[in-house]
């Protein structure tokens, strides 16, 4: 595995954890964006591994239902997960009238470490 891919890896194991503490602090809007970023990160490792690199999260988000969705080299559910979990993130982050409810959260750090787990032994075979 390179090594920026190996270090996404870790920054994403880094953002769901930081997710876990600050949905358990009552801060599930910005946890909710800690668990986007976890999964972000792993697609970005998966598109590393690749040779690509982009600068752009539509990019990402696009690059990843092409090259692992599409072709079923991962369960195109991953592909999904990401995409709804930018939308839940942009939510917590911009929106003021209503928030990400702990659950909603909560799903998304769950979503974000299968993510993570697939990913891993993915690239281990």
């Amino acid at each position: 595995m390179k090594e920026y891919s190996r270090k996404l890896l870790e920054k994403a194991l880094d953002a769901i954890e930081a997710a876990e503490i600050l949905v358990d602090m009552g801060k599930s809007d910005i946890g909710a964006g800690r668990a986007y970023y976890a999964m972000f990160y792993v697609a970005e490792a998966l598109l590393n591994e690749k040779g690509m690199q982009f600068g752009k999260h539509s990019a990402v988000h696009a690059a990843f239902g092409e090259h692992f969705a599409k072709t079923k080299a991962l369960d195109p559910k991953y592909h999904r997960w990401l995409i709804d979990s930018f939308d839940k993130r942009l939510v917590g982050d911009y929106g003021v009238e209503s928030g990400i409810e702990r659950d909603i959260a909560a799903n998304m750090i769950s979503q974000a470490r299968e993510f993570l787990e697939a990913a891993q032994a993915y690239l281990e075979k």
